[in-house]
């Protein structure tokens, strides 16, 4: 197996999903060896640093990538199989940033609200124990927390040559923030232009569902991935698939519009995989489905349908990839 170690430069960030030059070709079958900065540019490095003096928009969320699949035409399926992802610091920060979070007011839900007050947390990583520690800076309560780290920016190019900030989740992935694009984990896109120019980044230590405040731990982190191809119709929405679930990943505003669009493509993906007709399907998913919110606070809300297999007959979603690159993972 190919396998391409790639740690950028400043210089070699990318801010948007579409509009940017690759930084590399890679064959399909290729494993990538990652460095991605943090959300905050690996600036929020003490509670003395605000988001505020700190970070300049729309410099935010930079992206490892994008990268050049070859053979890869808009219609086909980008599959990227996270093989590790491992905390590239010894901590990671969050944050409180004015009129920006589930529960404050912002510029798409303004009030006459002050914003919050502005605060910045830093968690030390502890290796050993795979733990981060939370510090409450209100009192003395101090917790360690088991590292869960994933990656909230996993996305292809737009279609139609648009060009999306990082910030924002939508059909082509993006800013999805959800905990599980994490190591195991198979995703599934469709490619929308030559090559597939896909980028990830936006490392997480842990997050909760939902992100509340809207920033996890975030944290600098070395991923390594396997690149495949497939010459069959992508998804309308991103997929994921891992031992346990299927999952589909819906962007939209408001809320409920992100829960219908994952809802109705997992109609069809159980249609495809079963030969079920809608209303069998429909009826199957209002049983069995579960639905963590991914994000709350992006430019788009982001929620998760999945479904378990333990509950579902045994079938080979895409040709049993999934398996295939579990399998390979074990050889690098």
């Amino acid at each position: 197996m190919d396998v391409l170690e790639f740690s950028p430069e400043p210089n070699d960030y990318t801010w948007t999903f579409g509009g940017a030059p690759p930084l590399h070709r890679v064959k399909p079958g290729t494993a990538l060896r990652l460095w991605t900065e943090d959300a905050f540019c690996g600036r929020l490095r003490s509670t003395a640093d605000l988001a505020s003096a700190s970070l300049t928009m729309p410099f935010v969320n930079p992206q490892t990538g994008p990268f050049y699949v070859e053979g890869a035409e808009p219609g086909d399926t980008l599959v990227l199989h996270f093989v590790e992802l491992t905390p590239a610091r010894s901590w990671g920060a969050s944050a409180t940033i004015p009129f920006f979070g589930g529960l404050t007011s912002t510029d798409r839900t303004a009030t006459l609200q002050d914003p919050l007050p502005e605060r910045t947390w830093i968690y030390e990583v502890d290796t050993a124990r795979q733990t981060v520690g939370f510090q409450a800076q209100g009192s003395d309560l101090e917790l360690a927390l088991p590292i869960n780290t994933m990656l909230g920016t996993v996305g292809v190019a737009p279609a139609a040559g648009e060009v999306r900030s990082s910030l924002v989740p939508d059909v082509f992935g993006g800013n999805m923030d959800t905990p599980e694009m994490k190591a195991g984990a198979t995703c599934f896109l469709r490619v929308n232009v030559e090559g597939a120019l896909f980028s990830v980044g936006d490392g997480h230590y842990r997050q909760g569902e939902g992100e509340s405040c809207g920033t996890a731990v975030e944290g600098a982190m070395n991923v390594v991935l396997i690149v495949e191809l497939l010459k069959t119709p992508g998804p309308a929405w991103p997929r994921i698939e891992n031992d346990d679930y299927l999952a589909v990943v819906g962007s939209s505003r408001p809320l409920e519009d992100a829960w219908r669009v994952g809802q109705v493509d997992m109609v069809g993906w159980l249609s495809e995989l079963y030969g079920l007709d809608k209303l069998d399907a429909y009826q199957l998913l209002s049983q069995i489905s579960e639905v963590p919110l991914a994000n709350v606070v992006d430019a788009n809300y982001s929620v998760v349908t999945k479904v378990p297999k333990r509950l579902l007959p045994q079938v080979d979603a895409y040709s049993n990839i999934h398996v295939h690159l579990r399998e390979l993972a074990a050889t690098l």
